[in-house]
């Protein structure tokens, strides 16, 4: 494996690229008509152009992502998250391209697509599941009949697909028949299959999940777990690692379950098993995301392993070298999703042209982004800007420097999600671990009723006066005496920014 081509943008491209430069591969970027130019094409060795700015006419083309990868000679391909990355005939093109296919193989990622399929199989295998149906439900009456020996409240869900598309909450029988065909269509939409099936709606669990990594000659182990919790209309906002809910004994048993399940279907590089862990202690499998999760920056900082150079080195065919010994959580590590999404206006996306860019920097602190000055932000893609991350040595300690980057972080010429993750960090429930599935609707959605603090909307005033007066100065000499500030109004500026600080 010498060159890799990437089929992906954003962030996630940018990430894998570091990752095969420190491994001596070289890279090969793709971009759309709107990518031109993005940090990502930039980053890589090569870049090929695959069609227009809609998803459907160039990322998710595998002709044109497989002719990109034979017209730059690339003799690999990673998927990234997203897009294509979990779609068996992808992995499968791939590999029957002669190209090495940078993730598990197609029957791996077709076992655990299908919901149902996945369902049964983790039942057969002794994982368990949430009470529900192992097999797609066609209509609404057969939905009405196995809802009531399900129980309410039930989910409505997608069998082929997640990242909460296609998935109703139903708490009576009068709410079904809309619920299930709104899932249905909402499913055919965003997967290309209006299958859907039913579990039960267990209230109050934390959706934790467990980190695996698989190589070619058997070898399985898990990297512990993440708590995600922190959701919005089933979207993660907030990720960590560890999980203050979880104890030794119930990582043992998790980790277990989830190596079981990768087992089972043959599974080969990095992948997640997704749970929901009730207060009691019990878990309840969710479904298998058979590719890198977007989160995952959180399990290397707490762990001390980069999962894409895992990746990478797996499908060349190493062994996984990592003594067991070692796998023990050190530390604690937040990840924040910084989206271009306004959440004072319930979290509507919105595009633009950067204009200016300040990344936190300091001890601990991470970014893993794709933003910079003049990026232009398009509303064809998901709107994730960047991930900032953050590693200490008790989940105190993290939400203080959290807090800390959080202020440092500013993004200028499209509205961020930076408040709502702030004023998450100061809220007493969070901060004790008070936390779960529920807990947007129980307190988040209430964070964002306040306006902006005074404070920080002068700090966000100053900060992009000091910008906009240094870009004009740096067009001109320093007026005046030796020594002398260019401007007297950004002097003030400049003393009153740091007076605040």
């Amino acid at each position: 494996m010498k060159r890799v081509l990437v089929a992906n943008r954003g962030e996630i491209a940018l990430r894998i690229i570091h990752g095969c430069f420190e491994e001596d591969l070289e890279t090969v970027a793709v971009y759309s008509d709107a990518d031109r130019g993005a940090p990502h094409v930039l980053a890589a060795d090569q870049a090929v152009h695959i069609g227009e700015s809609a998803p459907a006419e160039s990322y998710l083309r595998i002709d044109r992502l497989l002719e990109a990868a034979k017209q730059s000679g690339a003799d690999a391909v990673h998927p990234g998250y997203g897009f294509l990355s979990e779609r068996a005939e992808f992995a499968d093109a791939v590999t029957r391209a002669g190209l090495t296919w940078i993730g598990p193989p197609a029957r791996a990622i077709a076992a655990m697509g299908d919901k149902t399929a996945a369902r049964k199989k983790m039942r057969d295998v002794g994982v368990p599941v949430v009470p529900g149906t192992v097999e797609s439900v066609r209509t609404v009456d057969a939905a009405a009949t196995a809802a009531r020996t399900i129980g309410y409240p039930i989910l409505v869900k997608a069998a082929a697909g997640g990242g909460g598309r296609g998935m109703r909450v139903v708490r009576a029988e009068a709410e079904l028949a809309g619920a299930f065909e709104a899932a249905q269509g909402e499913a055919q939409k965003a997967f290309g299959d209006g299958r859907v099936y039913l579990e039960r709606y267990l209230e109050g669990p934390r959706h934790v999940e467990i980190q695996i990594l698989a190589d070619q000659h058997g070898r399985v182990i898990s990297l512990g777990e993440r708590e995600c919790s922190v959701q919005r209309r089933h979207q993660k906002l907030i990720e960590e690692a560890p999980s203050v809910a979880v104890t030794p004994a119930i990582r043992r048993a998790m980790s277990e379950a989830a190596v079981r399940a990768a087992q089972s279907v043959g599974y080969v590089s990095a992948g997640t098993c997704e749970f929901l862990l009730m207060p009691n202690g019990d878990f309840f499998f969710l479904e298998m995301n058979t590719r890198l999760q977007v989160e995952h920056p959180v399990t290397e900082q707490v762990y001390g392993v980069d999962i894409v150079r895992m990746q990478l080195k797996v499908a060349m065919g190493h062994h996984l070298s990592l003594p067991e010994r070692a796998l023990v959580p050190r530390g604690w590590s937040l990840e924040c999703r910084i989206t271009s999404e306004d959440p004072f206006d319930d979290f509507l996306p919105a595009g633009g042209t950067i204009s200016d860019v300040h990344i936190p920097h300091g001890t601990g602190v991470r970014w893993d982004g794709w933003v910079e000055r003049g990026s232009l932000v398009p509303l064809f893609y998901d709107s994730l800007l960047g991930k900032l991350i953050v590693w200490a040595e008790s989940r105190e300690r993290a939400i203080r420097r959290m807090r800390r980057a959080l202020r440092d972080l500013a993004i200028v010429g499209v509205p961020s999600s930076r408040e709502f993750h702030l004023r998450v960090m100061r809220e007493p429930a969070f901060c004790r671990g008070e936390i779960d599935i529920g807990y947007w609707d129980r307190v988040g959605r209430d964070l964002m009723s306040a306006a902006p603090e005074a404070a920080l909307v002068e700090d966000a005033a100053v900060a992009a006066a000091l910008l906009e007066e240094e870009r004009r100065s740096a067009a001109r000499p320093p007026a005046g005496p030796a020594g002398r500030e260019r401007s007297d109004w950004l002097g003030a500026a400049r003393n009153e920014g740091l007076r605040r600080r």
